[in-house]
């Protein structure tokens, strides 16, 4: 591995793997999940959840790629076995087809934050503002192009003068954004109701279960606890990289974020349009962001530039988290089978670029395939709490965790990967009983956007597939031993990956 292709400090991994971590869900998502199940109560939850389910999980990932200084393909043939290498072109491709569809997102947030400079201004209609702009294929490939492109020039860099680089840029700089959109938002008048729904003291809520299984939702979702994303960065860290430390950092910097959010966008709402509080909450994420706050933020002081800089954060966001995913493909399918960086890099923007074009022309196709991977990254935890299963949880936490960590995980680890099964079963049955629920006349149909037939058949599909190409896909990832460091006149020599 060449020094492009590691991380050269300890604060340029942590600052990616928050970046991975850190995404549009955090802003659009968690203010309104927060809010429509009990506020205080939820966070307490949530805390929770982060806790026994995504750092537990963010540890297994990252106790994978250092083990195996490989991808998520290549190790889980090596930490498993040569026949469960399908889980790892599992565990890759649903964080591509996450890609694929997120880069027309982060479109969204570009073209907002060009939008609250030049035309967002009180009195406009942004319903018709965002149905207009939704409705208009070429914008839509237009913004999504200027995405791929944005997150390509990163991963083309490599790990050290990429990823690294960027990251250490952008995770301060949102920080620093959305403390001052937040700061902004809590000196309006009226404001400090908007925080008193937030935290909502109403702890007998506790004993809803929505509440606890929504909490466990957004964090699985928001964390990136399953998307391969530390298996991948940690294949690139430090030979002793502290796995313990980190998986803390990363959760507790993604609730900060989720948290700096809340505090932006429930106080904005509750102080400038306190009667439409539940309006727009209930508008969805796509609603609540492009719509609500579009119009809300302009009408106060100072509102272009506060309306400017969230877009703007959320531009941030979403890129931090979009270079990850194209990474993860780019190592797990070919550096790891000898690729150069370019040519693979090449590969995964392109194909990433054309998977993303029916979202960014039809958003019902997008609404679609963010049902399908959201929830298959479930699926993807639980191939991860498996390995960890089939290695041997305990021999992980005292050979692989514990001799790199400062700080020491007791048996309590243990117990929550172990529990990871059942933790899996209750919320993925429940989201499913959800749908069946809400869509009794036709769950079961492929062709219906939210239904958990399309769900499943998606699902069936990229497995039967990787199952069957098992063999092929273990045999192309080069073992360890096959790697020679030393180049000849700049040409790796027997598979070693040339950056």
């Amino acid at each position: 591995m060449s020094d492009k292709d590691a991380f050269m400090t300890r604060l340029g991994f942590v600052t990616a793997a928050m970046g991975q971590a850190i995404g549009t869900g955090n802003i659009w998502r968690f203010p309104r999940v927060a809010t429509a199940n009990g506020g205080g109560p939820f966070m307490v939850a949530y805390v929770i959840a982060v806790f026994v389910w995504a750092v537990p999980l963010l540890m297994a990932e990252m106790s994978l790629g250092m083990h195996t200084r490989k991808g998520s393909v290549g190790a889980f043939r090596d930490f498993m076995g040569k026949k469960y290498t399908w889980m790892g072109g599992w565990h890759a491709f649903v964080c591509l087809a996450l890609g694929a569809y997120y880069s027309v997102t982060m479109g969204w947030a570009i073209k907002y934050f060009v939008l609250s400079i030049t035309t967002l201004r009180p009195g406009v209609d942004t319903e018709l503002v965002w149905n207009s702009f939704i409705s208009s294929p070429w914008q839509g490939i237009f913004y999504h192009a200027i995405s791929v492109a944005i997150a390509a020039v990163v991963v083309f860099r490599g790990v050290n003068k990429g990823i690294e680089l960027a990251s250490k840029l952008m995770i301060p700089t949102l920080f620093v954004l959305l403390i001052i959109a937040m700061i902004r938002a809590l000196t309006l008048p009226g404001a400090a109701g908007g925080l008193n729904y937030l935290f909502n003291p109403n702890f007998s809520k506790l004993l809803n279960g929505r509440v606890w299984l929504e909490a466990f939702t957004q964090a699985a979702w928001s964390t990136g606890a399953g998307w391969g994303f530390m298996t991948t960065y940690a294949a690139y860290s430090r030979e002793k990289e502290d796995i313990a430390c980190n998986a803390f950092m990363v959760g507790l910097a993604d609730t900060s974020a989720a948290l700096l959010a809340g505090m932006t966008v429930i106080p904005t709402i509750y102080a400038l349009a306190p009667e439409n509080l539940y309006e727009a909450i209930g508008a969805g994420n796509t609603g609540l962001t492009f719509i609500w706050l579009a119009r809300l933020l302009p009408t106060m002081p100072a509102g272009t530039l506060v309306s400017a800089l969230f877009f703007l954060a959320m531009t941030f966001a979403a890129v931090t988290s979009l270079y990850a995913m194209y990474e993860v493909g780019i190592k797990s399918y070919f550096i790891d089978a000898g690729w150069s960086r370019r040519k693979a890099a090449s590969v995964v923007v392109a194909l990433c670029f054309l998977g993303g074009l029916p979202s960014a022309i039809n958003v019902e196709f997008l609404n679609n395939q963010d049902q399908v991977w959201g929830v298959g990254l479930l699926v993807s935890g639980l191939f991860v709490a498996i390995a960890m299963m089939k290695y041997g949880v305990e021999k992980v936490r005292k050979e692989i965790i514990n001799p790199v960590s400062e700080l020491y995980v007791g048996k309590w680890w243990n117990w929550c990967i172990l529990c990871f099964p059942a933790m899996f079963t209750i919320v993925c049955g429940w989201w499913t009983y959800q749908q069946f629920t809400w869509y009794p006349a036709t769950w079961w149909n492929p062709f219906e956007t939210y239904s958990p037939g399309t769900m499943f058949l998606q699902w069936a599909l990229v497995i039967v597939i990787f199952m069957l190409f098992n063999n092929t896909l273990a045999k192309a990832i080069i073992n360890n031993d096959e790697v020679v460091k030393v180049e000849v006149m700049g040409e790796p020599i027997k598979g070693g990956a040339r950056s």
